[in-house]
């Protein structure tokens, strides 16, 4: 879906109750920004212009936290594990790379759709507004269908599926119970289920344990009350997640931005919806004097049986084919590294 004719933006979400299509960007500290377009269309993705995309070098890439502060952030959450304060919690690192002042993410969303398909994959547009992010995310936060919501919790990543341990399983769990909590909050009572749990699905170049979790809405809740309710994405932040996101805030160096936010769409008249966690994700800030960087989260949940260098192996499995792609080291046409 192609949407033009911007209407109108506001960062109130009573809008998405309202009427008109929605262009959806939360970022993971809260900041929400919902555009109203004039025109939806079908469309089919561009093919990759060569050479218009100015991907970064490879190494050019810095990251938030290097390996050696990464793993110390494991094992201090372990630290806060035995103190009992939280069950999970997920360190993540934002990597940035300068590129030209003429980057589009709509070039690289052309990049991404044929090297990392994704089945929520998205891009939105708003430079005026400080908002250019391209996703190939492949995880449902919130979905909605008139009264009834879902989300689809990823936890639990490998190369394989023989790569996924016992403690894939469990973290998925916790953030299963976690986001029936969260929308049971807002959903009516006994509404809240769980259609799928650990489920096993292939992406490109990994594998995920996801699950899903379902309600309906209570009378009188809507996006405001939901989103207050479920954000920032349980899969994201951990378990409890209040006191999650505070020991996160005290080992993470960079703001997450889009990255772990919401990412999607609202059709206010059809009463339906999707937005995707602003995970695989990529976005471009730019400064006054006109530069620009390219940013890219990653990151892994950590548990009492996580080991601290398999925590950063599977950052970087999550950021690798992402990252070959926008540096120009993936071969779009054919599906292979360079």
């Amino acid at each position: 879906m192609v949407a033009t004719g911007l209407l109108d933006v506001t960062d109130d979400p009573a809008a998405l109750d309202s009427s008109g299509f929605w262009a959806v960007a939360a970022d993971y500290e809260g900041r929400l920004t919902c555009a109203r377009f004039a025109d939806v269309r079908p469309e089919p993705v561009p093919a990759p212009v060569p050479g218009r995309w100015p991907a970064p070098a490879p190494g050019d890439w810095t990251s938030s936290l290097d390996r050696a502060a990464y793993t110390r952030g494991v094992r201090r959450i372990h630290r806060h594990i035995a103190a009992g304060e939280v069950y999970q919690a997920n360190l993540c690192r934002v990597l940035t790379a300068p590129v030209a002042a003429h980057a589009d993410v709509d070039d690289l969303t052309a990049l991404l759709a044929r090297g990392n398909p994704a089945p929520y994959a998205g891009t939105i547009r708003l430079p005026e507004h400080g908002v250019e992010i391209a996703t190939a995310s492949p995880e449902l936060f919130l979905s909605r269908d008139g009264r009834v919501v879902e989300s689809g919790p990823i936890k639990g990543t490998g190369r394989t599926e023989a790569d996924l341990l016992p403690k894939d399983h469990a973290e998925n769990v916790m953030i299963v119970d976690l986001v029936r909590n969260d929308l049971g909050r807002v959903c009516r009572t006994g509404s809240v289920t769980v259609p799928d749990l650990c489920a096993v699905e292939k992406h490109p170049g990994l594998v995920h344990l996801v699950s899903s979790v379902r309600g309906e809405l209570r009378p009188g809740a809507g996006w405001p009350e939901l989103l207050a309710a479920a954000f920032p994405p349980g899969s994201v932040t951990g378990a409890p997640k209040e006191r999650a996101l505070t020991v996160l805030a005290a080992l993470e160096r960079s703001p997450r931005g889009p990255y772990c936010g919401g990412v999607g769409w609202v059709d206010a008249d059809r009463g339906r919806a999707e937005l995707a966690v602003g995970i695989r994700t990529f976005w471009i800030e730019r400064d006054g004097a006109g530069a620009a960087v390219l940013r890219f989260g990653t990151g892994a949940g950590i548990t009492w049986d996580s080991d601290p260098e398999r925590e950063w192996a599977e950052t970087e499995l999550k950021a690798s084919r992402l990252l070959a792609v926008a540096s120009g080291e993936y071969d779009t046409s054919g599906g292979t590294l360079s």
